[in-house]
């Protein structure tokens, strides 16, 4: 049953995409062809105003074919006026912009759900207070609650550990401390800078003030300003990370055999337990979906951009031939990572 809600929502995350294609087609007036959920043989479809809709066998994407564009072979064009190449570069542009965007939008929503519903989270509650560190030159103690960091709301650990490690000089923390009454205060810290490593293995310097969590759990709500701000930090936090990881990929940073296929999402997406971590990891896999078609591989949205963009600004579209052959090697890196993620899925579940 988890696999069957899985390949659902992975299949609702591609039809998003393809939404955002489809809609700005039909602004930009190119006629779409057909809008399928799915790939391979057709299971159900209609017609309707020009556009068949369709159900396909294998639910592990979608695509919308758009009159005149042919994503193998840049060689085929149709000029006609409802065309896809009839139109601006610029509309283009948008056109293939739409999709990753859409993307985006989709996990800002889900980000902001789950800001306003609530989800279980770190609490900002000290547990131990490393000697010889700020924290206790400061006085801070185990048990002590930061409501604040200059004046900044803090609710999660994870918020206090960004607002350290991101600050710039001394920090005014505010903190409850309980007594036989709760006792609120501030002190000004000066946090120190400490070796570590980041999240991909690589030795950073990173700013401490010498205090660990308590692990006090709770559910954490947001209101609705608070809410709209934690949807773009993270939606631009799981973007920036998805980069990094692409780039620490290509450098040798992480292993080859940490790419995943289908089949690591879909066991993601099952394993899921409560809706705000099904929300989460949906939303983190639309942006995924978003960032990696935005990658400048011929074959993807990201290649195309390249394209229309060469061809407004020399105002020559892009030679066929080369052009042809791009597409090609894309497609065999694009089909190279496939079997690669799904390769190393077998592996997993193997051992």
């Amino acid at each position: 049953m988890n696999i069957i809600i899985a390949l659902f929502i992975l299949s609702f995350l591609v039809f998003f995409h393809e939404l955002g294609h489809f809609i700005v087609a039909r602004l930009c007036g190119v006629a779409v062809e057909v809008f399928s959920i799915g790939f391979g043989k057709k299971l159900f479809s209609f017609s309707f105003k020009g556009t068949q809709y369709a159900l396909s066998l294998i639910p592990l994407g979608g695509y919308v074919k758009l009159k005149g564009q042919d994503d193998s072979n840049p060689k085929v064009k149709n000029n006609e006026k409802d065309s896809y190449f009839s139109k601006s570069p610029a509309q283009r542009i948008a056109i293939l912009l739409a999709g990753p965007l859409f993307n985006l939008i989709l996990a800002f929503m889900l980000y902001v759900i789950i800001g306003m519903g609530g989800k279980m989270s770190l609490l900002p509650v000290v547990g131990e207070v490393k000697a010889g560190y700020p924290a206790q030159a400061a006085q801070i103690q185990a048990g002590d609650r930061i409501l604040a960091i200059n004046d900044k709301s803090i609710k999660t650990w994870e918020e206090l550990d960004s607002m350290i490690i991101n600050s710039k000089g001394e920090i005014d923390i505010r903190i409850q401390r309980e007594h036989t009454s709760p006792e609120i205060f501030e002190v000004r810290v000066l946090p120190k800078q400490q070796e570590a490593k980041n999240i991909f293995g690589e030795p950073i310097v990173r700013n401490v003030i010498g205090i660990t969590s308590a692990n006090a759990m709770d559910i954490v709500r947001y209101n609705i300003l608070e809410s709209l701000h934690y949807g773009i930090n993270e939606t631009i936090k799981a973007s920036t990370l998805i980069l990094q990881g692409v780039i620490k990929l290509i450098s040798g940073v992480v292993p080859s055999s940490e790419v995943g296929g289908v089949v690591s999402i879909v066991s993601i997406i099952g394993s899921a337990s409560g809706w705000a971590m099904l929300f989460s990891l949906c939303a983190l896999i639309s942006v995924n979906l978003g960032i990696l078609n935005l990658l400048p591989i011929p074959a993807l949205d990201g290649g195309h951009i390249l394209f229309n963009c060469y061809e407004l600004i020399t105002r020559t579209p892009p030679n066929e031939n080369i052009a042809y052959y791009l597409t090609i090697c894309g497609w065999v890196i694009l089909i190279t990572l496939m079997l690669l993620g799904l390769y190393n899925d077998i592996l997993r579940l193997s051992f």
